[in-house]
């Protein structure tokens, strides 16, 4: 199938609440790339169709103001009455959760967490200068291209600072995913800013180097209320060693308000640059094959300001 006379659709990546994710071909350029539709019974009933369509609309807005290296870019976006796409790059790689697979013990070491979480608070840091809050952050929505440069998708729940519209931000739009969900986000707490993602960053964190969640429970009301009021686990309590900075970054992150966290992307950056991998300067002079996708690049783009 091929929409706007331009992008080819050829197969699905991923299904949604809002629709689908296929890898498709931009014709006229010949390359590769993913696009995301609405789904078309949300676009065919006159009730779903306006909220689809605004929802739709702050993502693209949102994720095309964007520019940054951990970010995945946006190409185009068309929304008409009858189709809704946003067409990004395709990225060669896998997702965050697949490579807890992949991993010794379903854990991350220590210097790969802490440039995966770099590499997240160094988009985060743009994401927010934008005056955006992503509010979904989870390992489906972080990608590791084959060499190693970590990407934040999917900004169908983001949320303009400062956005009051009662239409985009109901009660009834969801919480995207509770695992990584804070506690002003579960509250539905305003004003909400960056410091909910860090939030997240800190869950991610916790759970590459234990291999588990933070409040590991499949009852979304037990995980709702352990976000909200239990106190953050150790590291340790998992049977897993980091060094004491590292955790008190992590029980920082975890803080229950806002005010007890790191007060942006680019302090929790400076925070675990101690920890990131020794950089390798042979890899800048010889040629070597594709990096192992388990492996994170060695040198994670830096947040601005630095």
């Amino acid at each position: 199938m091929v929409i706007h006379d331009r992008y080819r659709l050829e197969s699905i990546l991923g299904r949604g609440v809002m629709g689908h994710v296929w890898q498709g071909r931009d014709l006229p350029l010949d390359r590769p790339v993913a696009v995301k539709t609405v789904a078309a019974e949300l676009l065919a009933v006159a009730s779903s169709r306006d909220a689809a369509r605004a929802r739709f609309g702050r993502e693209t807005r949102a994720a095309a103001r964007l520019d940054h290296a951990n970010v995945a870019t946006v190409f185009d976006a068309s929304i008409t009455d009858d189709t809704c796409c946003l067409v990004m790059e395709l990225i060669d790689g896998t997702t965050l959760e697949y490579l807890f697979d992949q991993q010794e013990d379903g854990r991350f070491n220590v210097p790969s967490a802490a440039a995966v979480a770099a590499q997240l608070c160094a988009g985060l840091s743009a994401v927010h200068r934008a005056g955006l809050v992503h509010r979904d952050l989870k390992t489906q929505n972080v990608m590791v291209r084959r060499d190693g440069v970590v990407k934040i998708l999917d900004f169908g729940l983001v949320k303009l600072l400062g956005d009051t519209d009662p239409r985009l931000t109901m009660t009834g739009e969801g919480v995207g995913n509770l695992i990584c969900a804070s506690p002003e986000l579960l509250a539905g707490r305003d004003p909400l800013d960056g410091r909910s993602d860090l939030y997240a960053v800190g869950c991610l964190l916790h759970h590459m180097l234990t291999g588990e969640t933070p409040f590991p429970t499949d009852q979304p009301a037990l995980l709702a209320s352990h976000h909200l009021a239990s106190p953050p686990p150790l590291v340790a309590d998992a049977g897993a060693r980091v060094p004491r900075d590292l955790q008190n970054l992590i029980t920082a992150l975890l803080a229950k308000r806002p005010d007890d966290r790191p007060a942006s992307a680019a302090e929790v950056y400076a925070g675990l640059a101690p920890h990131l991998p020794e950089p390798d300067p042979g890899l800048a002079v010889s040629w070597t094959p594709p990096e192992d996708p388990r492996r994170p690049f060695l040198v994670p783009q830096g947040p601005m300001p630095l």
